[in-house]
């Protein structure tokens, strides 16, 4: 229902009944008469497909990195911002934009690669400084690692806009976060990521399970716990550097999709990790609809929107978690 909205409502608005018909006669065999006329299929194909189906990548990536990274760190607060990866891939994309090498707009191949080297770097700062002063990266030191990461990769980036002051419109359009594009070919870049991000993770929904009684416990039930939460670490760290790349900044989803289902089906990661793929991908289909439509032609970033959401969602996950050991 979630893509169906999406396809079918914005500035211009789509018969959904029509848009359905379309849909299916994507499938082989099938054909149906739409009533849609020529210039509705090319809004529908061109424009609103490509940005539909780039939304449920990004939105499940978030979710499941999100899942993941609680998980990894039995800390309820944790999402895909906790390692600095958010920060240093927002880095890379300003450092490429700045040199005018790269847009906003069309997403080329040099601003995904540059959101890689910043998350790559950044984590590797995370994990360097993590285990400074002991020989354990405990998950504490960690999320303290990633505070301090961030916070210099954004001086970092703050630094750089200052000296190119001509680029402080579209890097600042960029970081607010969108799902605008120009056509397949952002879907095309995330796509081989995003799938090895979920094959991953979603292969190693059991072993959260495990982790969340304790790393001695998950010891002496045959698992690597420190293996295991730094493989989790870096497939969500690759999944998150994959969204941020293509979508800018958008923030809260890893917080409000995992808890939503912890509410509504319990805290087992066999169940939470696969529905963190399916809300998180109708969640973010929702919101930029949303983002599209409320004000009228002009259209509001998707990550004001979901600041808006999350603020307070994360203010009642701060209450309610307090009782919760980290």
């Amino acid at each position: 229902m979630a893509t169906l909205a999406g396809l079918a409502f914005g500035s211009a608005s789509l018969p959904p009944g029509g848009v359905a018909a379309e849909m299916l006669n994507l499938i082989p065999g099938v054909r149906l008469e739409s009533g849609l006329t020529d210039r509705e299929v090319a809004i529908l194909m061109q424009l609103r497909l490509p940005r539909v189906v780039l939304g449920l990548l990004v939105g499940a990536m978030l979710a499941l990195s999100g899942a993941a990274y609680q998980g990894a760190f039995r800390n309820p607060l944790a999402d895909p911002h906790l390692l600095g990866v958010a920060a240093g891939a927002g880095l890379g994309v300003t450092a490429v934009i700045v040199l005018g090498a790269g847009s906003t707009t069309e997403v080329p191949v040099g601003v995904p690669m540059a959101a890689f080297v910043g998350a790559v770097t950044a984590v590797a700062l995370t994990w360097l400084l993590g285990a400074a002063g002991s020989r354990d990266r405990t998950p504490a030191a960690l999320i303290l690692a990633g505070v301090a990461v961030s916070a210099f990769l954004s001086a970092a980036q703050t630094f750089l806009l200052q000296r190119h002051v001509e680029s402080l419109q579209e890097v600042y359009s960029w970081l607010l976060g969108r799902l605008a594009t120009a056509g397949w070919h952002d879907v095309l870049v995330i796509l081989p990521y995003a799938l090895a991000t979920g094959v991953i993770v979603l292969s190693r929904r059991r072993e959260l399970d495990v982790l969340t009684v304790g790393d001695a416990e998950a010891a002496s039930l045959g698992l690597h716990p420190q293996r295991s939460r730094y493989l989790l670490i870096i497939a969500a760290s690759l999944g998150t550097a994959a969204a941020v790349s293509v979508s800018g900044l958008i923030g809260f989803v890893g917080i409000i999709v995992p808890h939503t289902i912890r509410l509504l089906t319990g805290p087992s990661y066999r169940s939470l990790l696969p529905l963190s793929v399916l809300f998180g991908a109708a969640f973010l289909t929702l919101t930029d609809l949303l983002a599209r439509t409320v004000a009228g032609d002009a259209e509001i970033p998707i990550g004001v929107v979901t600041a808006f959401l999350g603020a307070p969602f994360f203010v009642l996950v701060m209450r309610t978690s307090r009782a919760v050991p980290t």
